[in-house]
């Protein structure tokens, strides 16, 4: 299959998807009828007195009753409910902002905390309009099978997957211990598949290793433990004569805004990390903890890359600003909003941009990202062969 056929393929498909998403959420959105529809949906929303008053709901009711009478078919209220639900949120146009009903939640939370079961041991993320792999776990099945960096995930047990989300493919790539998924793959135009057995993935938050008197510390993610295993490391540098520290953030898509701070609170003595401006909330200052710098007079070496979002941002941005660091790679993702998570009724969540971020330096990385200040690209032909130049980069420095 060519490159060129396959593109043409996933435009079209792609188009057809997004306009039946419209219309399909323009349906079930309108599906009930307007005084009753706002009162009874607005608490599950934390919306509470007149909000609405300002908002005309009759066409919702209008195009409700012309359903009622006409649909050849059922109506399921409770579906039209979680519809509506996520019709009004994806309708603000903010990819962060989102409505998960409780499968939807048991996931993320499971995902943030590095619950992801079993599966194939890959990392994947969205470049250049696919999801593709970023990288191979060591000793996990997708790196023993021959998967790359940079494949494109095209199906999953032959099922065409790659107009889906990242979250959704990683989804249908996992299950139960021992049994087999097959993967697809696009690599330079062609299709390669791989079966494979699914097996438990050890996926901790942080973890490190020593070359010399270099401590590498590398974070995948920011969950609730992540500032407390680092600081862990951290007590133990004195004892090894560590002189200097890479901080390896490559990857990481974010999490805990006080994770992060808690990080940050070993090179940082009660400084200000970060600035949220909120239309809301009004502008507001994190500072790191007090009496846990241990590491402020270690020479430190962040490495970022094109991956590198949210809070990983945070924490870059603010070693940078401070000359507590030297940032290396690539520029950021450049996800410089951030989320709040409300628990609504029913076990769903609701995950809202409450904010904008900057650095205290008051810069703000939304899309443009953190430049690091020495540029290091690290290709997938890198990745593949083992090559690291950040690494060899950092590491020189």
């Amino acid at each position: 299959m060519s490159k060129q056929k396959w593109e043409e393929k996933k435009t079209s498909l792609g188009n057809a998807i997004i306009m039946s998403a419209v219309m399909l959420a323009a349906g079930i959105f309108v599906g009930i009828n307007c005084n009753s529809w706002f009162s009874g949906f607005a608490p599950y929303l934390g919306i509470q007195g007149n909000v609405s008053a300002d908002v005309d709901w009759s066409p919702l009711n209008e195009v409700y009753n012309k359903l009622a009478t006409t649909y050849n078919g059922e109506i399921s209220k409770e579906e039209i409910v979680e519809g509506a639900k996520k019709g009004l949120v994806e309708s603000l146009g903010d990819i962060y902002t989102v409505y998960m009903d409780s499968e939807e939640t048991s996931d993320f939370y499971d995902d943030l905390h590095g619950n992801v079961g079993s599966g194939i041991g890959v990392e994947m993320g969205l470049r250049d309009g696919y999801v593709r792999v970023l990288r191979t776990l060591p000793d996990n099945p997708a790196r023993k099978a021959g998967i790359l960096a940079g494949d494109i995930i095209y199906k999953v047990n032959g099922e065409e997957v790659y107009n889906l989300s990242t979250d959704e493919i990683a989804k249908k790539v996992r299950g139960e211990t021992g049994s087999e998924v097959t993967v697809t793959v696009v690599r330079d135009g062609e299709e390669k598949s791989f079966t494979m057995k699914r097996e438990a993935i050890n996926n901790v938050s942080a973890y490190v290793e020593y070359d010399g008197k270099t401590a590498i510390v590398t974070v995948t993610r920011f969950d609730n433990n992540t500032g407390t295993m680092v600081q862990g490391f951290a007590k133990e540098f004195a004892d090894k004569g560590i002189n200097k520290v890479i901080l390896d953030l490559r990857g990481n898509g974010g999490g805990y805004v006080s994770a992060a701070q808690d990080l940050l609170s070993l090179w940082l003595d009660n400084e200000k990390i970060l600035v949220q401006k909120s239309k809301h909330f009004g502008n507001t200052n994190t500072n790191s903890g007090a009496g846990k710098a241990i590491l402020k007079d270690m020479e430190t070496v962040v490495l970022v890359n094109g991956s590198t979002a949210s809070a990983s941002e945070i924490v870059a941005g603010a070693l940078q600003d401070y000359g507590k660091a030297t940032v290396v790679g690539e520029t950021t993702y450049g996800k410089g909003v951030v989320q709040n998570l409300y628990d609504l009724s029913g076990a769903t969540v609701l995950k809202v941009t409450t904010a904008e971020w900057y650095t205290p330096n008051d810069r703000s990385i939304n899309k443009t990202g953190i430049k690091p200040d020495i540029e290091v690209e690290r290709t997938y032909e890198d990745i593949n062969a083992m090559r690291d130049p950040q690494m060899d980069k950092a590491k020189s420095l």
